[in-house]
């Protein structure tokens, strides 16, 4: 594939922090990106993803589908050509073991 069909992709996660940029074939499925997500989640941070329903990806304002690929979840307006696509990512908070157990917040 050549370099220009490439889309240049980072994660912004809940602190403002990065993973990426990197560049992805457009054919690349939204859940091959969130199983990326978890495998590099930097091991500094908490509330790390354990798998890839714990993370939803958005991207100029829409959740994207796992079943969709790169090419069919870009939204072209307002991307430069040869820009970085900043896709923000949400991690789901963990569920409490026990059903009366409530999450400190």
């Amino acid at each position: 594939m050549a370099e220009e069909d490439l889309v240049e992709v980072k994660f912004r996660l809940f602190d403002g922090s990065d993973i990426g940029p990197n560049k992805y074939s457009p054919a690349t499925s939204i859940s091959s990106l969130k199983e990326i997500i978890v495998n590099t989640w930097p091991q500094d941070k908490n509330n790390a993803p354990k798998t890839i329903n714990d993370i939803k990806l958005i991207n100029a304002g829409k959740i994207l589908e796992n079943n969709k690929t790169l090419a069919e979840s870009r939204v072209p307006v307002g991307e430069l050509p040869g820009g970085v696509i900043t896709m923000h990512v949400v991690v789901r908070p963990p569920i409490p073991d026990k059903p009366n157990e409530k999450l400190l917040g």
